[in-house]
């Protein structure tokens, strides 16, 4: 197969776009090689797992699956509950430590987005840094920016690159690491969303990309129509609640209905601990002045 057309080529894109429904309805692809079919079947329980079906995934990927597998399985069981975090890290660190399947680049993704989630982005970079596939490179990415390092970000885009310049990951990482320097580099990462926007279906994470470069432009009335666009899609999903959230307070409307839904949906967003903490001292302000 080796040069040859990747069968995965649709299914992965949209995973890497948001279209995590498109990626499962259309799963069903012949002739797989039998590394190809794991992969098939982790990019499915991964977009079941972005949809917030966590328990589908846990019971359906059992002890005799591959490694690839069992590690999506570790992330859905973090994801599913506070109360299998602990659990879930603790069978990680287990099979990180293990000589056969510690450099496995799915269990080596699957760790750098749970110790991302834990906001470790030290512990993270241990097991991502090395590199190895394209969703590592574009996690590494996120990571750095996450740190505040887009100096190391950039260095991780030019060898993605390197390796494949209109990779939809590259192009994505391009756009992210364009938002964080910001100034004239909004326009280019509005650009690579307009075209991913021409190219492929509308989803979340197109529009909120879209919205977000209109935000950093100042254009809020076109960020709030493309928010809005991104709600109907899905009225759960969290960067649309938060940006949402930010949208409506530059435009001078109530953002309280948008907060609601968040913490109600997603407790342990940045955001909803960011206003819990304000709100919290506030209190201890009026309190103490009472």
């Amino acid at each position: 197969m080796a040069g040859g057309p990747d069968p995965l080529f649709g299914l992965r894109n949209n995973f890497y776009l948001g279209a995590y429904q498109a990626a499962i309805n259309n799963s069903e692809i012949p002739n797989l090689s039998p590394d190809d079919a794991v992969e098939r079947d982790s990019l499915v329980y991964r977009s079941y797992i972005a949809l917030g079906s966590y328990q589908l995934v846990i019971n359906e990927i059992d002890s005799s699956a591959a490694t690839t597998l069992q590690a999506v399985k570790l992330l859905a069981l973090y994801l599913s509950g506070p109360e299998n975090k602990e659990a879930a890290i603790s069978s990680l660190n287990e099979w990180l430590a293990d000589p056969a399947i510690g450099n496995n680049p799915s269990l080596r993704l699957i760790a750098g987005t749970i110790f991302l989630h834990e906001q470790d982005y030290n512990e993270a970079l241990k097991h991502t840094n090395a590199g190895g596939t394209m969703e590592l490179h574009a996690l590494n990415v996120q990571i750095f920016l996450k740190m505040h390092r887009s100096d190391y970000a950039e260095k991780q885009l030019r060898v993605m690159q390197g390796i494949d310049e209109d990779h939809t990951l590259t192009q994505l990482a391009n756009a992210w690491l364009n938002l964080a320097v910001g100034g004239s580099k909004i326009q280019e990462a509005y650009l690579i969303f307009q075209d991913f926007s021409e190219k492929y279906q509308m989803t979340s994470l197109i529009l909120n990309g879209k919205a977000v470069c209109c935000m950093h432009k100042g254009d809020f009335d076109e960020a709030e129509t493309l928010l809005l666009e991104a709600l109907n899609k899905d009225a759960k999903d969290p960067e649309t609640l938060a940006n949402l959230i930010v949208c409506s307070l530059h435009v001078g409307k109530s953002a309280s209905r948008y907060l609601s839904q968040l913490k109600l949906s997603h407790p342990d967003h940045l955001l909803v601990k960011r206003v819990s903490s304000a709100e919290e001292s506030f209190e201890r302000a009026v309190q103490t002045a009472a």
